[in-house]
Formats: C-alpha cells, structure tokens, sequence
C-alpha cells in the first residue's frame, strides 16, 4: 500500500490531502473520500485505506483549509465549537474548484486511471457528493451519501433538487432519529431520485445513528458493514 502527503492547489489555497492506493496493478480508479464534520482522523485514514486495499486511488482531503492549516481535532467544548465554525467554508460551491484541483491532480499520477471516478461522503459531505454528481457528471459515476445532512432543505439548491443532471448512481445511507437529516424528508428524496430516473439505492436504518459508519462512540457494527458491502458494489458497477 502506498500512502503519500500532498498538498494540493485549490483556487483559495492549499488544501493537505491523503493519499492511498496499492503498489501494484494500476491504474485504479479514483474515490474522492470526503470527511465529515470532526474531520481527518485516525479512524478515517483507516478507512480510507481499507478502502483503497480493493484496488482504488482514494483521495482523503482536508476541507477545513480555508479556515487554517491541518489539524486533528479533539472532543473537547472547544474543539468542537471550531470545526463547527470551520464548517461554514465548506459548501456544495465551493467543493467543485477543490474537487477540479484533486482530478486534475490524479490525472498527472500514473497511479490513477483517468475517467470515471467515484465520491463517498460522511455526514456534511453528504450534500457535497450530490453536487459533485450533479455538476461533474461526466466524471463523478458514483456518489455516496453515509448518514449525510441537510439533504432535503428548502434552498433552491438542496442536494434533492437538479439531479436530473446526474449521470451515475447513487447510494444513501440513512439512520432513523437523525436531526440533520429528518426521516419524513426520506419520501421527499425517494421522489426526486424517482422523478429525475437516477439509479439509486437507499437504505433506511432503525437501529443505528448519524455516525454510524466510522469506527467511534455511534458506531454501529453491522450498519457500517452494509455501507461497505454497498460502496464497493457500486463501485465495481460504474467505475472500476
């Protein structure tokens, strides 16, 4: 496994990415691996490798650039009113020219295939996978939203508007009793899949919570297995 340190030119700075992919029988395809709102931790890196064990170049970048340099964040009070604040520079606008600068990257790497590439997102990147498919998709072929917020709002451009400008398919995972993303607005975006004929699946869990799929106090074992098994599927069918 290759794992690299790069930092990546966007048009507001320089954004600390990582990197991971095999050694060997390249060129794989590229995985946008977005964090979520407690951003770049252990327990992500980790699974962006997992992730990448199955013959993919998977791109982990920090989000939160635009507010300063790299960092790991704590639990604490503190810590986590600043990656909430940090939050508010990262939007469904603002992750095209990040995402640009991240392809136009792998594109220059031997190690990645050009072409079709897929998004996964955690939590706040839920919303930014549904824009990268609808305003890149002549390269984003599969898109992932895992416990994603915000994805049904009444903004013109709530990620469940324009997805009749998605090319690719798109899977949702989506647990009972969360806030950020309410389940009454799950019939809402069932229908606006629906209306726009996108390929998708969702799958709707009761016993787990927002946070589920990475390892941590909400994690949720066989939930975050079921992303896994959907993600690599997906996947294999759009672009590997």
């Amino acid at each position: 496994m290759i794992e690299q340190e790069v930092d990546v030119t966007t048009p507001d700075g320089e954004m600390k990415t990582f990197i991971y992919h095999p050694s060997h029988e390249g060129p794989h395809p590229v995985v946008l691996y977005l964090m979520d709102a407690p951003s770049i931790r252990p327990a992500l890196k980790e699974m962006a490798s997992r992730l990448a064990t199955a013959g993919y170049f998977v791109m982990l970048p920090y989000l939160f650039y635009r507010g300063g340099p790299y960092r790991e964040f704590g639990r604490s009070d503190e810590e986590m009113h600043l990656w909430r604040e940090l939050m508010r520079g990262v939007t469904t606008t603002s992750i095209l020219g990040d995402a640009d600068a991240l392809l136009a990257l792998a594109d220059a790497d031997p190690a990645a295939r050009e072409g079709a590439v897929g998004a996964v997102g955690f939590c706040m990147s839920g919303p930014l996978v549904f824009s990268l498919a609808k305003n890149r998709p002549e390269r984003v072929k599969a898109a992932a939203s895992i416990h994603g917020a915000r994805l049904v709002t009444d903004d013109p451009e709530s990620p469940h508007r324009g997805l009749e400008r998605v090319q690719g398919e798109i899977y949702l995972g989506w647990a009972d009793n969360d806030q950020s993303a309410p389940p009454e607005t799950v019939p809402v975006m069932r229908q606006a899949l629906d209306d726009a004929g996108v390929r998708y699946e969702l799958d709707f869990f009761t016993d787990a919570v927002h946070g589920y799929a990475p390892p941590g106090e909400r994690y949720n074992r066989a939930a975050s297995e079921l992303h896994w098994e959907r993600v690599h599927a997906m996947l294999r069918r759009n672009v590997a």
